[in-house]
């Protein structure tokens, strides 16, 4: 949360700046208790919604939440929004969002709408360009408190910067892709975006791979 902290301190000491105030007195500490988020997953949405904390709302049509499933054992989750996400709000429904609900259902024999599905930031990119640290690392508490409204059993990291943020460690994909880990309250395996997959068919049959050990785990855990 401390991220999200900083970016509303930030805020208020740009509104003063723009209302000609040269200098103030320190301004104290936002205290984590007067920012607790909703633990309610519609109330959550109304905020993020709303959010201005960093430069990607500038630039984006809509925010992309999440959706699916709030009861799923598991979670998808991306990079960023795309060009179609960003003109629609809803998350993975362009070239990539078409070939990860083929991955869901036709090798976890289950309907896309059975999971849940986000990615580390709400709002597009310019250009598709990977999210700066920045940007992730302000955005992560709302997927934090996603992930905690969620309760999953498992997390689908889809790529590297899912999986960076998500483990807090820069190993390649190539190599982090496919074992599953333990995180503190989930267990969580990586594989490759959707997209890499479009541009590098190559690697489908290793994706395949990743998601026979998600289908064995979740029929392990159903």
């Amino acid at each position: 949360m401390k991220n999200l902290y900083n970016a509303l301190n930030l805020k208020k000491l740009i509104m003063l700046k723009e209302l000609g105030i040269e200098y103030v007195e320190p301004i104290e500490k936002f205290k984590e208790p007067s920012i607790q988020l909703p633990n309610n997953i519609d109330k959550l949405k109304d905020i993020v919604l709303n959010c201005h904390l960093c430069e990607l709302s500038k630039s984006r049509t809509n925010v992309v939440f999440g959706e699916g499933n709030i009861n799923s054992n598991i979670i998808f989750i991306g990079e960023a929004p795309g060009a179609t996400e960003d003109a629609t709000g809803r998350p993975f429904v362009g070239r990539a969002g078409e070939l990860l609900t083929k991955m869901i259902e036709n090798v976890l024999l289950i309907p896309r709408s059975s999971v849940y599905i986000a990615n580390i930031v709400k709002c597009r990119p310019p250009n598709n360009r990977v999210p700066t640290a920045k940007e992730a690392l302000t955005c992560k508490p709302y997927l934090d408190k996603q992930i905690e409204i969620i309760k999953p059993k498992l997390i689908v990291a889809l790529g590297s910067t899912a999986y960076k943020y998500l483990t807090n460690d820069n190993i390649a994909i190539s190599k982090a892709r496919g074992h599953i880990i333990n995180m503190q309250n989930y267990k969580l395996i990586a594989t490759y975006h959707p997209s890499y997959l479009l541009r590098n068919p190559s690697a489908k049959k290793e994706a395949y791979a990743d998601m026979l050990k998600v289908k064995e785990f979740i029929n392990k855990v159903n």
